[in-house]
């Protein structure tokens, strides 16, 4: 069952509707008891990091969330801020990330980006995976995905990176450690290859 963590941030109801298509059940979980025994979980987010962070802890999953990712090796998903705050800090915020990669969140030198409105990153864009990982099968890599953030995720560990973005400088747009993934964009506004990129995520053999 995939567990969608409803912590009050996020665009859940699309992506549950991307599963009640596929015929995959998930459901949607606000507590810690709900969310005990989840076998894939995906992390949403939209908003700035530190009140997402506040709100996850409000929420009362963290602690079990962390036992869950860190030590029972569930699959999960995070996506754009839900990504953002598996890192370490945020030049958004002042609070502390959940440390899941060796990473921070920066901002975009606005110097060096020739489009505008500068920022916020918006609208489609590639994101050019860097090994061949079965998330990205099925996907088209010329159309891309759906991109809206002002920050990116700067890896420690480049062997983190699962696909690079160019936005004025590269940047991670997806990562992956272990049984953890995060993309920048968001699948759920990404038509044809988000659905593909969720499904996959579903059909994971991390064994």
């Amino acid at each position: 069952m995939i567990s969608i963590v409803d912590y009050g941030s996020g665009n859940i109801q699309a992506i549950k509707n991307i599963y009640k298509r596929l015929n995959i059940d998930c459901k949607t979980v606000s507590t810690a008891e709900e969310l005990a025994g989840a076998t894939r979980i995906i992390l949403a987010g939209v908003g700035a990091f530190d009140e997402t962070m506040l709100l996850l802890d409000k929420s009362g999953m963290r602690e079990l969330l962390g036992k869950l990712v860190l030590e029972d090796k569930i699959p999960v998903l995070g996506v754009c801020v839900g990504m953002q705050i598996m890192a370490t800090s945020s030049d958004e915020g002042q609070l502390s990330g959940l440390n899941w990669f060796d990473a921070k969140v920066k901002i975009f030198d606005e110097s060096i980006i020739k489009q505008k409105p500068k920022t916020p990153h918006m609208g489609w864009n590639t994101a050019i995976p860097t090994n061949d990982n079965e998330i990205f099968k099925g996907v088209d890599n010329d159309k891309g995905f759906y991109f809206l953030h002002s920050f990116y995720f700067e890896c420690q560990n480049k062997s983190d990176v699962l696909a690079k973005t160019l936005y004025g400088q590269e940047f991670a747009s997806a990562v992956q450690k272990e049984n953890i993934y995060g993309f920048q964009f968001h699948p759920e506004k990404s038509h044809s290859n988000g659905i593909s990129v969720f499904k996959n995520f579903a059909e994971l053999n991390l064994c």
